[in-house]
């Protein structure tokens, strides 16, 4: 029998002040993975990453290894981490934690490392799987007027590792509502997203706020 493993009861996060160059060590010198800008292009909203680890380089100087958001440059679709310096970023935590089990077809929610909800939800097909990993919510957006997707949509850090772009987007993956798709839950027949009935993404929306941990497995 596989156990999974426990949900840590918080997250440290840091919001991003100002534009950063997130690189591969703990270094001004070394390679740049993606630049990381303060405000989300959806919303606006400050750019929060989840925590991973802290360092101090040659010079004294604090760094922080955060998960990143969207697709790195010169890495493997999973490697979504880099090293920012901590100058220029707000500390925080959250003690929400959301988990997508793809073969169960169900998202469950977490607070404090305690399951408080969870619901069936609709995954990727077999062409376009929703991809597996540590991720975590990038934009919290509403959907107003019955556009597609809505009535919310949690844009996460996962991207497609199938399509490079989606409507118009870069591939991202989302848990969202099914306006405009309809469809039973329960099955997996999505692109990539993560479907949800509409009191499910409302809660969720209603509570995770960016920087929120995404497990997908």
């Amino acid at each position: 029998m596989i156990v999974a493993p426990a949900i840590p009861p918080s997250q440290e996060t840091v919001a991003v002040v100002a534009a950063h160059v997130a690189r591969a060590r703990p270094a001004r010198g070394s390679r740049a993975v993606v630049r990381v800008t303060a405000r989300r292009p959806i919303t606006e909203a400050r750019t929060v990453l989840p925590v991973l680890a802290h360092a101090v380089d040659a010079r004294g100087a604090p760094w922080l290894r955060v998960r990143l958001p969207g697709r790195t440059l010169g890495a493997p679709a999973t490697a979504r981490t880099g090293w920012i310096v901590a100058a220029r970023t707000r500390p925080g935590r959250t003690g929400w934690h959301v988990v997508v089990d793809v073969d169960a077809r169900r998202v469950s929610a977490y607070r404090a490392g305690r399951r408080v909800r969870h619901w069936t939800a609709t995954v990727g097909d077999r062409a376009t799987p929703t991809p597996r990993g540590a991720y975590f919510v990038e934009e919290n957006v509403r959907l107003d007027g019955g556009r597609t997707a809505g009535p919310f949509a949690l844009a996460t850090s996962a991207r497609s590792a199938v399509l490079q772009e989606f409507a118009s987007g870069p591939g991202q993956i989302a848990l969202h509502g099914r306006d405009g798709i309809g469809g039973p839950l329960g099955v997996a027949a999505s692109h990539g997203c993560v479907r949800l009935s509409d009191g499910a993404v409302r809660w969720l929306a209603g509570r995770l706020p960016p920087g929120v941990p995404v497990t997908i497995r």
